[in-house]
């Protein structure tokens, strides 16, 4: 891992803070401008997209790939039990998976400070076009009205408790305009109210006959759509997340608005031309931040640090349909010279608050037709018991016993097997280079799955999962139904494992578990410390930046 140098001279903000930016942003134009040239609100739209993908070099920022994008995925994934972190970082990506936060932090500062520089570039074009002046610059404004809502989305969910948590919380600066005059905190509630408002009023805008300009990597009514179910879904509106979704598809099958089952393997790699892509970053082959990309801590593939793995929790899950397709994103790194089977499991070590891994080549015993390995003369047999209608196997190993997990011999990085993810990669068959998707219609159809859950129309919600669960490769008792729930206590346990499968390393699992009012497991192998945290933890929200507080006086989380 290259080793960063991080600066944080606090005056920088004097110039640059998020909430008093009374500066034109890079390659924009005030609204002056642009109510004087009309034409230019293409041009600055294109610049608002270009931010959430463009490296920026501030005082406080790294070496490079300092990108709104890369921290986003960063600061939302990495603290999940989705991952495995498998050594120490200068990257502040370490703090984030170990929730050691600081609001000094590059990654904190950076993502607050974009955030707010791309909502002021979508203020100045909304409030540069007049409503009704013709379809294609509504249009362009129902774009803007959607920047403005992701962003404060984002912002909110990240540095803020969950809209379930209360409406009365202190949210983030909720900006409407370019005046920047006053600075304070909105409620929650006000914040979540606003995005829904925003993205309404996308949709409208985009309604009246307008065009999209290119390829998913362009907002359109149906994004605006999209994330408006995700956001209904948090403010725990139900009833309009299913009415939304059925307006999406006004009357057609979901299964059909899905990438097929055949080249679902290559979806991420061709975001931007699948049909279920409603909103992505859009990068050309020329941006590819090759070691600076999300996809290069995720792999090593010619570049790329290759450091973060699949957890073991998200593997165990998988593998209880080992033919389920999603788990082709996950790339185990086999040794080739060794045709052995391995068992791992996470063990204590004195001084630190992690487990590492204890790894044991096995042997197959014919007689028994169980894997053992041996300590002092004693075979240490693999065993297998059946918990809640699946396979688990342990051994008994000094008097205690021990979940184990059973493959062939791996590549390991300080213990932790080396399991690639490749999510992030591929694109244009480069292994560093993707356009992060932000909204697809796998996302929507389990977001109505949730809501009919919540609205205890069980039958409905089982049969949206089945939905994906199919396009997954799966078929027959792999299917769930009311009479075979596969060990499930509810229907909404089985939505919130489902949407771990399909939406594992999207930025969704942090939320989904906190906004549920359940708490992260993180007691596996990986060098986040071995700990549950609970939803209503503090720390789970990212610290105000300090220079944002020393600008304009907000109150910092507590």
């Amino acid at each position: 891992m290259k080793k960063l140098n991080l600066l944080y001279p606090i005056l920088m903000l004097f110039i640059l803070t998020s909430c008093n930016l009374d500066f034109s942003p890079t390659d924009g134009m005030s609204p002056e401008q642009l109510a004087k040239d009309p034409s230019g609100a293409a041009y600055m739209t294109d610049g608002n997209y270009s931010l959430f993908k463009d490296e920026f070099a501030t005082s406080w920022s790294y070496a490079s790939g300092d990108t709104y994008v890369r921290h986003f995925f960063l600061m939302s994934e990495y603290p999940s039990d989705n991952i495995c972190l498998s050594g120490r970082t200068t990257d502040p990506l370490y703090e984030a998976t170990c929730y050691k936060t600081n609001p000094t932090l590059a990654n904190v500062t950076t993502l607050w400070w974009l955030g707010y520089k791309i909502i002021y570039g979508a203020n100045s074009v909304i409030e540069s076009i007049k409503d009704g002046a013709d379809n294609q610059s509504d249009y362009i404004k129902g774009e803007n009205y959607f920047l403005r809502a992701i962003c404060h989305l984002h912002l909110v969910t990240l540095y803020a408790k969950p809209y379930s948590l209360g409406r009365s919380n202190p949210g983030i600066v909720l900006r409407k305009s370019t005046d920047s005059s006053v600075t304070t905190r909105a409620t929650v509630g006000e914040v979540y109210d606003q995005i829904a408002a925003d993205l309404n009023e996308a949709i409208r805008l985009m309604s009246n006959g307008g065009t999209s300009r290119g390829n998913a990597g362009y907002a359109s009514k149906a994004a605006a759509q999209g994330l408006l179910t995700r956001v209904y879904l948090y403010m725990e509106e139900n009833q309009k997340v299913v009415d939304l979704t059925n307006e999406m598809l006004g009357g057609a099958d979901p299964s059909t608005k899905l990438e097929p089952t055949a080249t679902f393997p290559k979806y991420f790699a061709n975001a931007l031309t699948s049909k279920e892509t409603l909103w992505a970053i859009a990068h050309t082959s020329l941006e590819s931040r090759e070691q600076s990309s999300i996809g290069s801590m995720y792999l090593n593939d010619g570049s790329g640090w290759g450091e973060v793995y699949s957890s073991d929790p998200l593997n165990n899950l998988y593998e209880r349909y080992p033919s389920d397709i999603r788990y082709k994103f996950i790339v185990p790194v086999y040794n080739t010279t060794s045709t052995n089977y391995m068992i791992t499991f996470p063990i204590a070590s004195d001084g630190v608050d992690f487990r590492s891994n204890e790894i044991h080549d096995v042997t197959l015993d014919s007689g028994s037709g169980k894997y053992y390995f041996t300590i002092n003369s004693v075979k240490i047999y693999v065993q297998t018991e059946i918990v809640n209608t699946y396979s688990q196997n342990f051994i008994n190993y000094n008097g205690i016993k021990y979940i184990v997990r059973l493959t062939k011999k791996m590549v390991d990085r300080n213990t932790f097997p080396k399991y690639y993810i490749t999510k992030f990669s591929y694109q244009n068959n480069n292994p560093m280079l993707s356009s992060p998707v932000m909204i697809r219609w796998g996302e929507v159809i389990l977001n109505r799955a949730e809501a009919y859950a919540k609205l205890s129309i069980n039958d409905k919600a089982l049969a949206d999962i089945n939905i994906i669960r199919t396009r997954a490769g799966l078929s027959g008792d792999a299917l769930f139904s009311i009479s075979n729930m596969h060990g499930y206590s509810s229907v909404l346990d089985v939505v919130l494992d489902e949407r771990r499968l399909e939406l594992a390393f999207e930025g969704q699992r942090l939320f989904d578990l906190y906004r549920n009012k359940l708490n992260m497991d993180r007691q596996y192998a990986g060098v986040q410390p071995w700990e549950i945290i609970n939803y209503d933890n503090g720390k789970i929200q990212y610290p105000i930046p300090s220079n944002e507080i020393l600008v304009s006086g907000i109150a910092q989380n507590k």
